[in-house]
Formats: structure tokens, sequence, C-alpha cells
């Protein structure tokens, strides 16, 4: 019983540390959060910060990781109308990274590097991958079996498709923020056959891809 205090205050101030870390990448982007701009967020030196963390690649992924479970709590893959929302919640998703250009800096920047086995967060982007496309393909496979897309329409080909295009977009949204990720995928999974559910006017899908 009496190491479950210290054990609570820990796990307590690795999610204070973790917000405190999403707050100012959103404020200053990735390239400008150091690991000191972090720990002076938290009122703990670099080495302070890391203790909790084991190292800074290690410290970046949990960012990662609590940045992902934020966002699921947006798109709510549980949801008992996930599968026929899909592309609602596709979008919902977009929307939420786009809102934090330092985020999906952290992101592509890791994701790169993590393709080492050895690096930190190989595992997380790994699994984050697999899920995804499980997520996206079953959500697929439901659309097919209440025949509101083509009944030879190829789920894990889709599910590949959509997050390829994702992180592509995403990247060259990167370097021309003129690029409409939002506008863009929505004319690709129209052409998928995958269209939203929403009365939103901003989700038309009849129109060229810009």
């Amino acid at each position: 019983m009496a190491a479950r205090g210290p054990y609570a205050k820990g796990r307590a101030k690795r999610a204070e540390i973790l917000d405190a870390a999403i707050a100012v990448i959103a404020r200053e982007g990735y390239s400008g959060a150091t690991v000191r701009q972090l720990g002076d967020a938290v009122g703990l030196s670099q080495n302070g910060l890391l203790h909790y963390f084991g190292s800074k690649d290690a410290l970046f992924t949990q960012i990662l990781e609590h940045q992902d479970e934020r966002s699921a709590e947006v798109v709510d893959p549980e949801h008992s109308d996930f599968t026929a929302d899909l592309v609602d919640r596709i979008l919902a998703a977009i929307d939420y990274e786009t809102a934090s250009p330092g985020m999906a800096q952290l992101t592509l920047r890791l994701s790169g590097e993590a393709t080492e086995p050895s690096h930190a967060a190989h595992d997380f982007f790994s699994n984050r991958y697999e899920a995804i496309r499980i997520i996206v393909r079953d959500a697929v496979m439901g659309l097919q079996a209440d025949g509101r897309i083509a009944a030879d329409a190829e789920p894990e080909a889709i599910a590949a498709l959509v997050y390829a295009s994702w992180d592509g977009l995403r990247t060259q949204w990167m370097y021309n923020p003129a690029v409409d990720v939002r506008k863009n995928m929505i004319y690709l999974l129209a052409r998928l056959g995958l269209t939203p559910t929403s009365a939103d006017p901003s989700l038309t899908t009849d129109h060229g891809a810009p």
C-alpha cells in the first residue's frame, strides 16, 4: 500500500509533463521545444525531466502517445457509429492534427527516425500504423456489409492508401501550408467510394482536387 503514493505521484507528474510539453510544442514548434524549455515549463532541470522518461527519444515518444490518447477522445474509434461515420471521423482526426503544426512536425520527424528497430519510438509507430490500418479496414468491411460501398472494394488496400495519403499530404502541408489536407483527403475518399455523413457543407466531394 505504501508504494502506491509515490507511484501515483510519479504517474501524475509524467502526465503533467506531457500536457505541458504538448502545449510548448504547439506554441514553439517541434524545433523550438528543447528539453530545457520543456523542463522549465514544469519546474524541472533537464536531468530532472529525463529522470521520468529515461531519454529524450523516450520523452518525445511518450508525448506522441499522450497526444494519440487525446486524439482518440476526438475520433472515438469505439463509438457505435464509427463505421457509418468513418469519413467524418477521419476528417476530425485531420482537423485535430493540423491544428498543431508543431506536433505534426514531431510526428513526421520521429516516424522517419524510428524506422530503425533500435529507436525508442519504433514499436510505437509500428503498432500505430497497424492499429489504424485495422480500424479503417474493419470499418470499410462494415460499410460493404451494409451495401454502402462496392462489394469488390479491397478493405486492406483502402486502409493502406488512406493512411499513406494522410502521411503524404501532411508532409506536403509542412512544406507548403497552402496544401489543403482536408480537401484532398475528401477527394481521395470519395474516389474510393467513401463519403461523409455529416451535413457540414465543407464536406463536398463533387469537385476536382485542388
